[in-house]
């Protein structure tokens, strides 16, 4: 996983950046890159591959992540936004 939870390094930002794409484009496209990232992360924490995830696994992780960021404190959270 990328070193402080980053789910989009600096270079991919970067190389986003200078593709030929539109502004929504290229949102969508760093969006892509970290929602791959975070699928990653779920798939093994579950112990189980990306494909075999399913909505509800991905709801309950996100579920649980909520609740330590509430409980333990941002740090202890996965996701780091507020």
């Amino acid at each position: 996983m990328i070193d402080n939870q980053q789910y989009l390094s600096q270079e991919e930002s970067m190389a986003v950046e200078m593709a030929l794409l539109t502004s929504q484009e290229k949102f969508l496209t760093r969006l892509t890159i970290s929602s791959l990232r975070l699928l990653q992360q779920i798939a093994e924490d579950l112990d189980i591959s990306v494909d075999e995830l399913t909505p509800q696994q991905i709801i309950t992780w996100m579920e649980k992540d909520s609740k330590t960021r509430r409980e333990e404190g941002i740090d202890k959270a996965v996701l780091k936004w507020e």
